[in-house]
């Protein structure tokens, strides 16, 4: 019985010109084209194709955590202080005086991430 794996669109779009490829409908070149990717990443793909078959296709960053994420302390120190000390500000002021006072290397963004989850600040749509 053949095992189930479940792909994306690009993964599955990845298959199918890797399948012309062994049938020998298209070539390396023309399939760069067709998936966006130069010649010797079409070869590097056809390689772990040719070994793998379609579980060579998957992404190997898939299950894992972004390299960029913040450490679990990190965002607890912040929220922390957030609740404490800048309850009332904005995520640009309460970022500048994070950054400022407590030494806390984070992105403005991630200052406004954390304080959407917390519920501490509404997101609001940009105006058209």
């Amino acid at each position: 019985m053949e095992e189930i794996i479940p792909m994306s669109t690009k993964e599955i779009t990845r298959l199918e010109v890797m399948q012309r490829l062994k049938d020998k409908r298209l070539r390396q070149k023309e399939a760069a084209l067709l998936l966006g990717l130069s010649v010797r990443q079409v070869k590097r793909l056809w390689k772990k194709y040719r070994k793998q078959a379609a579980k060579g296709l998957l992404s190997a960053k898939r299950g894992k955590a972004s390299n960029s994420r913040l450490d679990g302390g990190v965002v607890q120190e912040v929220v922390d202080l957030l609740k404490k000390k800048y309850s009332d500000f904005g995520p640009t002021l309460a970022h500048e005086k994070i950054v400022e006072v407590h030494r806390i290397e984070i992105s403005r963004e991630s200052v406004r991430k954390i304080m959407i989850a917390e519920e501490m600040w509404k997101a609001r749509r940009a105006k058209k």
